[in-house]
């Protein structure tokens, strides 16, 4: 059990890597990934994806503000896995990329609670850009990746 510890991890890392990779090549309009585990194994069974506008001023902002409010918030939620959280330069957009055990978990949260932490991120924003009003880092695109299991 030790030794498949690692493999794992870079299995993880390579597919994170190979998602960002389609994700921001040719194809903005994905919404099915796979992610091979050569012994059959999958932690993840969805990928929920968003990319917001971060301007290239605005990424330390954009960071705290979602250390600030979504991350701990997604530590308490039932199953959570992990996010990951990425910037493009030429577009000036962030992409998250939260991975979940079920997609039935993810969308069992209820909406007044995202909506809270919504408002709780908007806050930390305008306070930290400066910004008197709305959201500092509004929502380009939401969609979901599915773990296709051959």
């Amino acid at each position: 059990m030790g030794s498949r510890r690692p493999r794992v991890w870079l299995l993880r890392v390579l597919s994170t890597i190979g998602l960002l990779i389609v994700l921001l090549g040719s194809h903005p309009q994905v919404s099915v990934a796979a992610f091979a585990d050569p012994e059959g194994g999958y932690d993840v069974a969805i990928v929920e994806q968003l990319r917001v506008k971060v301007p290239a001023d605005g990424q330390q902002a954009w960071l705290e503000a979602e250390r600030g409010s979504w991350e701990p918030w997604l530590r308490q939620q039932d199953g959570f896995l992990g996010r990951d959280l990425f910037w493009d330069q030429e577009r000036e957009e962030g992409l998250l990329l939260i991975r979940w055990a079920s997609r039935e978990q993810w969308k069992a949260i209820a909406p007044q609670e995202v909506e809270a932490v919504q408002e709780q991120f908007e806050q930390l924003a305008r306070s930290a850009t400066g910004q008197a009003a709305g959201n500092p880092f509004p929502l380009v695109q939401e969609g979901e990746l599915q773990i296709l299991r051959p």
